[in-house]
């Protein structure tokens, strides 16, 4: 993201050393290590969240285009239910006309 060099890195050392000072320094730069390491902890949170949640809205929308095509589906053949009762009304007759005879 920043283009930051090691000369770069030298010359904010030694201006925060002239602008800090010796003695104050290393608590300076423990509590920016701090900071800065709560920072990418926070970044690698959202990023996992923004995951999950791009992740949630694949599923929802896998589960509605199978919803959806199941619906296509029972419209365009009638359900086994409504063909089977006839046949087994048909096969109830035939069978009590042959008992009868």
């Amino acid at each position: 993201m920043f283009d930051v060099g090691f000369s770069e890195l030298v010359m904010v050392g030694l201006v925060s050393l002239l602008v800090i000072g010796p003695e104050r320094l290393p608590k300076v730069a423990r509590v920016a290590g701090f900071w800065i390491g709560k920072i990418q902890q926070m970044i690698a949170n959202v990023k996992v969240e923004i995951s999950q949640e791009l992740h949630a809205e694949e599923i929802r929308q896998l589960l509605k285009e199978n919803e959806s095509m199941a619906y296509l589906n029972d419209e365009k053949i009638p359900p086994l239910n409504s063909q089977l009762d006839p046949l087994s009304a048909e096969i109830l007759n035939q069978k009590s006309h042959q008992s009868h005879e």
